[in-house]
């Protein structure tokens, strides 16, 4: 991935007044997977849920639908920290339009947890709520974290180390001299790149690497 995405949201800004919602119906109709789907709309509700979902998870639809995406995933790390939760950075980061990288988690089924990755597609049209496709694949993503890791940029990983060493983004923007939402751009990078969810997250994921 290159530099910094730029929003799409942001390009096209919708006023809340304007935006139509959607029903599982319209979306269980008009986006369709072989492989094992699930979507959501703004509020994080799940819309659909198709048969090769509940093929991998064992989670039946009725279950799925109508509730919370991280209620009926109860997704965490490797490393057993919370991901799915309702102030998912990923889920907020989707819904405003940018582009996420494929997430590894361990998944709650009703035989225990279970490995999966999941792609994030975020459909934005104007008028209406956004909606995120999400496809889980069984297991984790071919490309080891340390591979992603290596795309990291020189000024990424000099964020990297002031994070570690505790300072705030307003504070790493004027040490650095640039915008803080430059800074907090190669933040959401960063994030990405390693598979965090956090930036302590991240600041461990680093370590352990040693990136920094």
């Amino acid at each position: 991935m290159g530099s910094s995405p730029q929003r799409r949201s942001a390009r096209f800004p919708l006023q809340p007044r304007e935006r139509s919602r959607h029903t599982a119906r319209e979306v269980a109709e008009t986006y369709r997977s072989g492989d094992a789907f699930f979507a959501y709309d703004a509020g994080l509700t799940v819309l659909a849920w198709n048969e090769a979902a509940e093929r991998l998870t064992g989670i039946p639809a009725e279950t799925a639908i109508g509730h919370p995406c991280w209620d009926v995933l109860h997704g965490v790390s490797e490393r057993g920290d919370v991901i799915c939760h309702p102030g998912c950075s990923n889920a907020r980061l989707a819904r405003e339009g940018w582009p996420l990288s494929c997430t590894r988690m361990l998944i709650a089924t009703p035989t225990g947890r279970k490995a999966v990755s999941i792609t994030t597609i975020t459909v934005l049209r104007t008028g209406e709520e956004p909606i995120v496709l999400n496809l889980i694949r069984n297991g984790f993503p071919l490309e080891p974290t340390k591979k992603a890791a290596q795309r990291l940029t020189a000024r990424q990983v000099e964020i990297l180390q002031f994070l570690a060493a505790g300072q705030q983004v307003k504070t790493i923007a004027g040490r650095l001299g640039i915008s803080e939402t430059t800074t907090r751009n190669h933040v959401a990078a960063i994030l990405r790149r390693l598979g965090c969810h956090s930036q302590l997250e991240a600041v461990a994921e680093a370590r352990r690497l040693e990136l920094i």
